[in-house]
């Protein structure tokens, strides 16, 4: 520790055996915090959205009343209090708190709904929002650490001890993440998430107040006056500098980090949860060493700069796994069947990548405890303002990571400015102590193993690779592409705020369109036709479709069959990722009529869901063709609350049309996909796009009312003059008629109730689908699922279609034959 003469007893005499025991109650109490974390954002993400911009208002509203909680705590309450007490009282503040977000939430969602809109307005009312649900629980999750360290003195032991604190909560926390993501959340929903985690509040807080009542607490007494404390903590501003460039680096890398591995183990819910975990375990080890060397170091500035230049080596160690190294391991995720396999392999991947720094930023926090520590100082404001300098530098680099480094000058260069901010911070507390009272050969060879560093640090960060294209373009499949998907030249790649996006185009001339690691949409014909199935079905049903909703811009092939459609006047394109329609404009304006340049079609980029959720317009179409359900968020487009939405904005006549893909999925999610979708539209359908014989995906359609389909008036519609482009367009997907699309129908609501018996209701307080989407991503059932499926199908409703009667038998024949599903 620092050159004081302090007294070597941890705490109070006699008090010592609590301890170990309050290092479990954070354990327990980090394991609420990180339950809570993944429920309210869960929560809150499906009133605000899930664009970048409503995430980074969510993260920092979160960290930041952590930040103020820490740094506020001790300067508010004396310390004279027992802090036990305060503590327990804290923990049950947190689970009230918990409680009433889930209450109130609801409630005030439709307030929000109703005043929100687009522009900087909307984004000030998300933040607003996120302020009134996350700081009163997070001030009080901050204030948590900062309370409990008044409980041992400033002297190395005592710092020691406040590290291993730290340590245990972070334990805990990884526990809550991977309670939360892998049981809580996937079998139950966030009520009993909630209810588990204020168990935990209420279990810790009692024992807390037993102990309290058990033992005597006598607080430190300090002969020092306080501003002459303050001052002696203001010099050391290095110290909190350091340790806040150490809080941004962490989460800005955890933040690209998770990005990139998304991609790579495709973005489920598991896959956060894993990213999570592994971060936090290695976090609570580097504490619990780094607490350990505390007690017998008289240098902690020189271990805090050796953490930051040592992280320089181990940030670009991770920049190499995850972009050079990784991806081309040769692992074939099909042979992953048992997705609990596929699971165990990311987590020995993700830790072999991301545990070496993660362990260097969880000793830092211990070392600038002990480098910060002074005698006569409240333990508690020592704690409190370290953690709130880390904190705050965590706001700081989370926000800059997802919002701006990454658009702006790329994950390379992103990763590049990350190792250099750490190795300034070396330097800087490193510098302190080379002007320290050392002698001048000590000083000299910190010198050159310093220089030493630097060299090494700056060959790191001209070694980072680039992003390969390959990864972005194929993902988890990077490896194996080639020979599953066929030679293709990536003529494009972006990295926008919520995706990767690249455009392959291969020796046959097949554009793709990729986003989360995989092909989204393609010039391939099976591809083409369900994404023209989706906008034509969604213009020729309604009587009048004039204004109409496309959710999901992809290549834009499904807004382009929307709006060459006569009689639209008015398409509404709304699209999470600002990349998505720049693409579609440049690289597929020749496969979606240059839709994007419509004078008809305004684009609005913003979350689908959000959207929908606080306009005022109706529509008599609305389409949906979001992101496979397992990537992490599409889910919240599949719930009865969604469709539901959807339905309150269709005018009379209006309809829904929803893609189901069978492919990379299991049967459990495409029944919670139908029948969730039923449960809503009790009148819908099912049309299917076939490929080889075989169901390969699906399109729902579900209208208020019963569907009525007028075979006559459909067909000389479309013969119509002005139908030509329609007429065209189906042609180009192999239907040289309207009945060959009227011939893709496989079923309604009522044909299926036995096959969906038991099927799981995607709901928003659930969000079962992408629990069981995420267990299905590699694997093969589409054939399987598609035949289960036909086996309940009738023959042609004669309540559905009306018409001449021989052009009705003609039709019936089709469908019957499946040759057209």
């Amino acid at each position: 520790m620092n050159e004081s003469n302090l007294n070597q007893t941890t705490n109070t005499p006699g008090t010592d055996r609590y301890l170990f025991l309050l290092i479990v109650l954070f354990i327990g109490s980090g394991c609420a915090a990180l339950i809570y974390e993944v429920v309210w954002f869960q929560m809150l993400g499906l009133v605000i959205g899930s664009s970048a911009i409503s995430l980074g208002v969510l993260l920092g509203t979160f960290m930041g009343g952590m930040c103020l909680g820490s740094l506020m705590m001790p300067r508010f309450v004396s310390s004279t209090r027992h802090p036990l007490r305060i503590y327990a009282f804290l923990e049950l503040g947190i689970g009230i708190s918990g409680l009433l977000i889930l209450w109130a939430l609801p409630l005030v969602a439709g307030l929000y709904t109703s005043w929100s809109g687009q522009g900087i307005a909307s984004v000030m009312l998300r933040g607003i929002v996120a302020a009134m649900f996350l700081l009163p629980p997070t001030f009080l999750m901050g204030a948590t650490l900062p309370a409990i360290s008044r409980w041992v003195r400033m002297t190395p032991g005592g710092v020691s001890w406040m590290g291993f604190f730290y340590g245990g909560n972070i334990g805990g926390a990884v526990i809550g993440a991977l309670l939360a993501g892998f049981y809580l959340l996937r079998l139950y929903d966030v009520t009993i998430a909630t209810f588990v985690a204020l168990v935990i509040n209420v279990t810790v807080a009692l024992v807390s107040l037993a102990v309290a009542r058990a033992s005597t607490f006598s607080p430190a007494v300090s002969t020092i006056d306080e501003r002459t404390v303050d001052e002696k903590v203001s010099a050391h501003w290095v110290v909190y500098l350091v340790i806040g460039i150490s809080g941004m680096t962490a989460l800005a890398s955890e933040v690209i980090w998770t990005r990139l591995l998304s991609l790579l183990f495709g973005a489920t819910v598991y896959t956060f949860s894993i990213i999570l975990a592994i971060f936090l375990v290695g976090l609570g080890i580097g504490s619990s060493i780094a607490s350990a060397i505390v007690r017998n170091t008289n240098h902690p500035r020189l271990a805090l700069g050796a953490c930051q230049l040592l992280l320089t080596i181990a940030m670009g160690w991770t920049a190499y796994q995850l972009l050079a190294s990784l991806p081309f391991w040769p692992i074939d995720p099909l042979l992953a069947a048992d997705p609990w396999l596929k699971i165990q392999m990311d987590l020995v991947r993700t830790a072999w990548a991301v545990l070496p720094p993660a362990l260097l930023w969880g000793a830092s926090f211990p070392f600038a405890l002990a480098a910060a520590a002074k005698p006569g100082q409240d333990s508690g404001r020592l704690v409190g303002g370290v953690y709130a300098a880390n904190t705050a530098g965590a706001i700081l680099g989370a926000l800059s990571a997802s919002l701006i480094l990454v658009t702006w000058i790329g994950t390379q260069h992103s990763i590049q400015v990350l190792i250099s901010l750490a190795t300034v911070a070396g330097v800087l507390i490193l510098a302190q102590a080379l002007t320290g009272s050392a002698p001048a050969k000590a000083r000299l060879s910190l010198a050159g193993a310093v220089l030493i560093v630097m060299v090494a640090s700056g060959i790191t960060v001209m070694s980072i690779p680039e992003l390969p294209k390959q990864l972005v373009a194929y993902g988890r499949f990077t490896q194996t592409q080639a020979r599953f998907q066929g030679q293709a030249d990536i003529i494009y790649m972006g990295e926008g705020r919520t995706a990767f996006v690249a455009v392959s185009k291969s020796a046959d001339g097949t554009l793709s369109y990729h986003n989360a690691g995989k092909v989204q949409a393609s010039s391939m014909p099976v591809d083409m036709r369900l994404q023209r199935m989706l906008g034509h079905l969604t213009t020729l049903i309604p009587e009048n479709p004039r204004r109409l909703l496309v959710i999901g811009n992809g290549a834009g092939a499904t807004a382009g069959a929307v709006s060459i459609d006569p009689r639209a006047e008015k398409i509404t394109i709304v699209e999470i990722e600002d990349l998505v329609p720049q693409v579609a404009a440049e690289y597929f304006s020749q496969l979606n009529f240059d839709v994007i340049n419509n004078p008809k079609v305004e684009v609005i980029i913003d979350d689908g869901r959000h959207y929908l959720l606080t306009t005022k317009e109706k529509f008599d179409g609305i389409t949906s063709d979001p992101l496979d359900p397992w990537v992490k968020g599409s889910a919240a487009l599949y719930t009865k609350e969604f469709f539901e939405t959807a339905k309150q904005h269709l005018n009379p006549g209006g309809v829904v049309t929803q893609f189901v893909q069978l492919y990379e999925s299991n049967e459990d999610a495409v029944k919670s996909e139908i029948a969730t979708f039923f449960e809503v539209f009790p009148y819908g359908s099912i049309w299917v796009n076939k490929l080889r014989d075989s169901g390969f995906d699906l399109v729902l359609l579900g209208q208020v009312e019963p569907t009525q389909i007028d075979v006559d008036k459909l067909l000389n519609r479309v013969s119509a003059p002005e139908y030509s482009t329609v007429a065209r367009s189906l042609s180009e997907i192999g239907f040289t008629s309207p009945l060959d699309l009227l011939a893709t129908f496989a079923g309604q609501a009522s044909d299926l109730q036995r096959w969906l018996e038991g099927a799981a209701i995607n709901r928003d307080r659930n969000l079962r689908l992408q629990y069981l989407a995420g267990l299905g991503l590699n694997l093969d059932q589409a054939q399987l699922i598609y035949r289960n499926m036909l086996a309940h199908s009738p023959q042609m409703p004669e309540s559905m279609f009306t018409g001449a009667k021989p052009l009705l038998q003609v039709l019936a024949q089709m469908i019957k034959s499946g040759q057209f599903r």
